[in-house]
C-alpha cells in the first residue's frame, strides 16, 4: 500500500466525518423534540450516509467509471441537501431565541 497525500487527506476526512457522526449522535439526547428534533434526526440521517460514504472512497479505483459519476452526483445531491437542512434548522433557532 502506497501512502500518499491523497491517502493521508483521505484518511482525515473519514476520521472527522466519524468525529462529526459521534457529535450528531451524542447530541441528539440533548435536542428536544419538535421541529427541531425532526430536523436533527433527518442530519444525522445524512451524517451517516456521508460516513458510509467517505470510507467507500478508498475503493473509488476499482468502481466503473459510471457508477462512480452517479456516486458523486448523489454525494453533490445530499450534501445540498444537508445544507438547506441546516441553515432552515440554524434560523429556526435563531427564531425561536429572538421571540
Amino acid at each position: 500500500m502506497n501512502i500518499d497525500i491523497v491517502m493521508i487527506i483521505t484518511a482525515s476526512a473519514i476520521l472527522i466525518m466519524f468525529y462529526c457522526l459521534w457529535l450528531t449522535l451524542r447530541l441528539k439526547n440533548s435536542i428536544p423534540g419538535g421541529l427541531v428534533g425532526k430536523k436533527w434526526g433527518m442530519l444525522t440521517g445524512l451524517v451517516s450516509l456521508f460516513s458510509l460514504g467517505y470510507l467507500a472512497t478508498p475503493f473509488f479505483n476499482q468502481i466503473p467509471e459510471d457508477l462512480l459519476r452517479l456516486i458523486v452526483a448523489l454525494i453533490f445531491l445530499f450534501g445540498a441537501i444537508y445544507v438547506v437542512i441546516t441553515v432552515k434548522l440554524i434560523h429556526t433557532v435563531i427564531t425561536e431565541l429572538m421571540d
